[in-house]
């Protein structure tokens, strides 16, 4: 979805296009709760006291009963034991109830969150951590997706359509969360892909001949306007928050792209905030809803 702005590029309405997916995740889980006698269950694990990990569970846990979703909390204390919180992932594994499983990150500096993301069940994997997943996805298996780039790939094809042949597409950024599954998930839809990086050298001039401009490198407005070709269509995953400016409270919330720069150069652009953020977490409530049904032998909605 996007609305075009006056003399500028059009703003990709992030917070629309996930209003939209939360409610067809509420019809479809109603039908299966309807179908199955019981609720699909996302069970989130939050050991520590991180604030902002406190906001995304709680978040979330709003978000699950919105859609008509059961959701099962277990906050953990921060000094709560490698072998503690390995034992609660198996018993959720085995939970029926439970359809997802997401241990919230970052974990206390004394637990491997490695070893606990490869205690879930692959199938509850709703996060699309796992190893498993992750093989699925880079050989074109089904299986779980990040949701953050999930829910990019989706923006783009409500903008460009599902086939992006002919189109050159740049990620900034090779995290095993965002950069490296969305580049796998541009090369699906047929786009030639280069994933680009703090070593990349003539960063300006690689991103310059791109269609498709993914920015998810964690650097305030580093991408600048004239580094973008005109036309292109720029998601802007970044989410920075910059010290108040002299005289004023509060600081701003901004992207990896200088978005007023930007938006006088791209054919379409995600605002920040309202951009891809609101994405994440109705991916990762269509996610469990998917979950369901693997776990309950159903097909799923193919409108999720």
């Amino acid at each position: 979805m996007a609305t075009q702005v006056k003399d500028g590029a059009a703003l990709i309405d992030g917070k629309a296009f996930a209003e939209g997916l939360r409610a067809r995740v509420g019809a479809a889980a109603a039908a299966f709760a309807q179908a199955t006698g019981r609720r699909p269950g996302l069970a989130v694990v939050l050991v520590g006291e991180d604030a902002a990990s406190q906001v995304y569970v709680g978040a979330k846990a709003k978000a699950c009963a919105a859609a008509g979703m059961a959701s099962f909390e277990h906050r953990l204390p921060a000094d709560t034991s490698e072998a503690a919180l390995l034992s609660l992932v198996e018993r959720l594994n085995q939970d029926d109830a439970v359809d997802g499983i997401l241990v919230q990150l970052p974990l206390p500096a004394h637990l491997d969150e490695q070893a606990i993301i490869a205690a879930i069940n692959p199938d509850k994997d709703v996060d699309g951590f796992h190893v498993i997943n992750a093989g699925r996805l880079a050989v074109g298996q089904a299986g779980f997706v990040p949701c953050t780039p999930l829910g990019c790939i989706m923006l783009l094809k409500d903008r460009l359509g599902d086939d992006l042949s002919g189109l050159d597409a740049v990620v900034i950024g090779r995290s095993n969360i965002v950069g490296k599954p969305m580049a796998q998930l541009l090369v699906d839809a047929n786009a030639t892909v280069t994933i680009a990086h703090s070593r990349t050298k003539n960063l300006p001039e690689v991103v310059r001949r791109a269609d498709i401009v993914v920015a998810a490198v964690g650097r305030a407005e580093m991408v600048r306007g004239d580094w973008i070709k005109p036309g292109a269509t720029v998601i802007d995953v970044g989410i920075n928050r910059l010290p108040p400016e002299p005289g004023k409270e509060r600081g701003r919330l901004v992207g990896d792209v200088a978005f007023a720069e930007g938006r006088e150069i791209a054919g379409a652009i995600t605002p920040v905030p309202g951009g891809v953020g609101p994405m994440t977490i109705a991916v990762l409530l269509r996610n469990t809803l998917v979950a369901a049904h693997l776990h309950a032998g159903m097909p799923a909605s193919e409108e999720l």
